[in-house]
């Protein structure tokens, strides 16, 4: 047996409100639940149970102090032209998120997940589209690639299994790590 997972930053319930009355209510875009919405500092696909526990263990040595992340600007991921996923931003090059980000890479690589390959790229999904053309988001975009949602206090991050079903994918929080106090 194995379970899909990921690394994730969760959003006070106050950004995620900020951040879901955005919606613009374009016809094939489909808005995030906001109970959803997360950083994801990694993705490790489906993991064996048996390396679940050693990945348990590894994630818990991180230490790491609790910082200050931007949440700002609005944006997409384009297939072709055709947007894919709409996102918000966390400021430029934040050192201890990509801190968190590499220590989390090698607990897994530690333990034998191999660990994705493509440019890291800090955002928080905050829409999927469907056939939707660049223009009908066009002022959408523009009107938001300033939006600030102010900041936010990473204190913790989050071992997450995701299951995926017709309505969508369901989270489910497996482990949390804490930041070291006093730090």
């Amino acid at each position: 047996m194995s379970k899909r997972l990921f690394v994730a930053i969760d959003l006070p319930e106050s950004t995620r409100q900020l951040v879901a009355a955005l919606d613009p209510h374009v016809r094939g875009v489909d808005w995030t639940d906001p109970a959803q919405m997360h950083l994801t500092l990694s993705f490790l696909g489906e993991v064996p149970n048996e390396t679940d526990l050693a990945l348990r263990e590894k994630l818990s040595l991180i230490e790491f102090g609790a910082f200050f992340l931007p949440i700002v600007g609005v944006g997409t991921f384009s297939a072709r032209g055709a947007p894919k996923i709409i996102w918000i931003g966390v400021g430029k090059a934040h050192p201890h998120l990509f801190q968190i980000h590499k220590r989390v890479q090698e607990a897994a690589l530690a333990i034998g997940l191999e660990p994705e390959l493509r440019a890291w790229h800090p955002h928080i999904t905050i829409a999927r589209c469907r056939n939707v053309s660049a223009q009908s988001l066009r002022k959408f975009l523009q009107s938001n690639a300033e939006f600030d949602a102010g900041m936010i206090r990473v204190e913790d991050f989050h071992l997450y299994s995701s299951k995926l079903t017709p309505a969508g994918p369901i989270h489910t929080r497996e482990l949390t790590v804490s930041c070291s106090r006093g730090r």
